[in-house]
């Protein structure tokens, strides 16, 4: 088995585009560094719709990780708490289930634009590497079975 997956999927939300775009380069940078040639991006209306199409990706495979790229911003109600709660819950148990790393590269809930701004490049890169460290932890453990 490969210490490499064969495909890493960046799922990234459309909504705050110049926040977006660049975690998408970014991403697409660190995974790029690391090793991996076969980068699918692919953009989703917003953080919400994720776990649909990472269900998707996960289930294929070709497929070994997943990195949900996103921003969830401070509201004048609870509507972004409530879905930032439901969107992480959601990565999580796929990659239970798929038994396959989700890097997890969304700001906030509750963020402001400026700490968007401050964390997008971190939040990105981050994502990458524990879902390339999970990927060989999965790896080191599949080969002693």
């Amino acid at each position: 088995m490969s210490l490499l997956p064969t495909r890493i999927s960046i799922l990234a939300a459309e909504f705050n585009k110049s926040i977006i775009d660049t975690m998408i380069s970014e991403a697409q940078k660190t995974a790029r560094e690391a090793g991996i040639t076969d980068i699918r991006v692919i953009k989703v209306a917003g953080c919400y719709e994720i776990p649909l199409i990472a269900e998707l990706e996960l289930s294929q495979s070709d497929t070994g990780i997943v990195v949900a790229l996103g921003y969830i911003e401070r509201g004048e109600t609870l509507h972004g708490e409530v879905m930032g709660n439901v969107v992480h819950q959601a990565l999580v148990q796929l990659q239970l289930k798929h038994r396959k790393p989700v890097g997890i590269g969304i700001i906030g809930p509750g963020a402001t634009e400026e700490q968007a701004q401050a964390r997008k490049v971190d939040y990105a890169q981050a994502a990458v590497r524990a879902s390339l460290k999970n990927w060989s932890l999965l790896q080191g453990s599949q080969k002693k079975s």
